[in-house]
């Protein structure tokens, strides 16, 4: 009925299993960490002479700073939805609330950011496309700006430059 190695699998498991741990034998290895001893400040009068190996004191002991910023908000989920779930006072709206907080605005939120970052592709290509991308639109308000002159080339002379480029990389191949 069952498998070798589902067997194999089932005495390793049950064999490691210890059924009765002894705190003395199975308990984690004592580290550094485990015996804690508290540090006594010394005081400046015992101090020995400031050398090259010493530690400053301003290292030590470093001056509090100002606390000039509010606290952090808390920006979880958990908070938010039982905050909106105070109100509620039948299971009825517990469920509206899970579902327009767990389902409808997460879609909705999803929905539109999708439909921005497809609108933008979109646009982006076209003015690409069309060169007239945000780079090719600040490079000519640049230049007017400076008073430069915007070079005028048709569409032949540009194609040809790229003909004469692609010649000479690919060493005349055909």
């Amino acid at each position: 009925m069952s498998s070798a190695p589902m067997n194999i699998a089932s005495a390793i498991q049950s064999a490691s299993i210890k059924r009765h741990p002894s705190p003395r034998h199975d308990l984690n290895p004592s580290t550094a960490a485990s015996s804690k001893q508290p540090v006594e400040p010394t005081s400046p009068t015992s101090s020995v002479a400031s050398n090259a190996n010493s530690i400053p004191e301003s290292a030590l002991r470093p001056i509090p700073r100002k606390k000039t910023l509010p606290p952090l908000p808390d920006m979880r989920f958990e908070q938010s939805y039982l905050a909106s779930l105070q109100g509620a006072d039948t299971y009825w709206k517990i469920a509206w609330i899970t579902g327009r907080d767990q389902v409808f605005l997460p879609l909705v939120q999803g929905m539109l950011w999708t439909l921005l970052l497809s609108g933008w592709r979109y646009w982006n290509r076209g003015a690409q496309l069309q060169g007239a991308s945000m780079g090719s639109k600040v490079r000519r308000w640049w230049w007017r700006v400076n008073n430069w002159k915007i070079p005028e080339e048709t569409q032949e002379q540009i194609s040809e430059k790229a003909g004469e480029f692609y010649t000479a990389q690919l060493g005349g191949l055909d």
